[in-house]
């Protein structure tokens, strides 16, 4: 599992023109999944996101979590996160989990995430053509990959 957390100041997912999620203060995280991963993965992953200390306290240092901010989570499920590069200009997708597993294990990072926040997550559509739009605070993007726990 890979996920890419922008710290932001707003941020939004629309599809066909209707808006799916939108937060304020909080975390835009693109979430791939590919076809190793487990439940496992998905617990260590959404307990660092929720944990994550990224925020600025009042000396400036990134000192402060979600929760200390009453920040939220725009989860959008992004496949390209796996696209692999080395041969040619196009890129190949086949690490990416195929809907069938990928589709539970969103859901369930959904609702885990929205468990260990005790809020509703916000989100895009699966699989849709989503238009993203935010506002990056900092900018601080983080990238995670539950393969590199270490």
């Amino acid at each position: 599992m890979r996920a890419i957390i922008q710290r932001v100041t707003e941020a939004s997912c629309v599809v066909e023109g209707k808006t799916t999620g939108s937060i304020d203060t909080g975390f835009l995280v693109l979430l791939g999944i590919e076809d190793s991963d487990t439940p496992d993965d998905l617990d260590w992953l959404s307990q660092k996101i929720v944990n994550m200390r990224i925020f600025g306290d009042e000396n400036d240092l990134m000192n402060k979590s979600l929760a200390d901010v009453g920040g939220d989570i725009l989860l959008i499920s992004q496949f390209t996160l796996f696209a692999a590069t080395k041969k040619g200009n196009r890129p190949g997708f086949t690490r990416a989990a195929r809907p069938d597993k990928a589709i539970p294990l969103y859901e369930q990072m959904i609702a885990k995430l929205s468990s260990l926040l005790q809020k509703e997550i916000k989100t895009g559509i699966f699989g849709a053509d989503m238009k993203i739009n935010l506002v990056n605070d900092g900018p601080v993007t983080i990238m995670m990959d539950t393969k590199n726990k270490e």
